[in-house]
């Protein structure tokens, strides 16, 4: 049975989208070190050739990936929530994208240095919890740098303590439940930090 013509044609944006997913998962599983573009381009049923063509090859890939991340933390991540809502919905967020929590994971425990945007990004966070503090939100004696870090050990804790969280809450951590008792709990015990 032949195809027709129209069928034939490709769609770029449908396999840089299959590209994309490809890419979260081999990257999430793998790290950056560890992936390899062939096998993205096996699991996206693409020539690795159009990595190179739409992405630049394994570096413009994860450059795209951690785009897209921005573009979905802008549905989730509302700043004008109270900081409990906010740190409630990267759990979520964690628990719907873990693929993405994973990658910042492997991210962490390369030790190399920090991209100067994403180190710009933490820094106007920092100041963003400054405010927040100046405005009662949380105690004068935190500092909003400890903060940050914590508050993001806490929305990856299903994605980097899987175990600890099957232990305890003999839940996968994987599932909606998991996420949303856990997000519900984390905005109540930052919700405290108003006194």
């Amino acid at each position: 049975m032949r195809r027709a013509p129209e069928e034939k044609q490709r769609d770029p944006e449908r396999t840089k989208a299959r590209i994309l997913q490809a890419a979260v998962a081999e990257f999430a599983a793998k790290g950056f070190a560890g992936a390899r573009v062939s096998e993205i381009a096996d699991r996206a049923g693409v020539n690795k050739q159009l990595i190179s063509y739409y992405f630049g090859g394994k570096e413009g890939l994860y450059r795209a990936l951690t785009s897209r991340w921005q573009s979905e933390e802008s549905m989730f991540a509302d700043r004008s929530a109270s900081l409990g809502k906010l740190a409630a919905g990267y759990v979520r967020a964690n628990a719907t994208y873990r693929d993405f929590g994973k990658l910042m994971l492997w991210e962490g425990l390369s030790e190399s240095e920090p991209d100067p945007r994403f180190t710009e990004e933490m820094r106007r966070n920092v100041e963003e919890l400054r405010k927040r503090q100046e405005d009662g939100e949380f105690p004068a004696d935190l500092d909003p740098a400890a903060l940050l870090v914590a508050l993001f050990a806490v929305a990856a804790a299903g994605i980097s303590f899987p175990q600890l969280v099957r232990a305890v809450f003999d839940q996968d951590p994987a599932s909606p439940e998991f996420a949303d008792h856990f997000a519900t709990q984390i905005e109540r015990l930052v919700d405290h930090l108003r006194g």
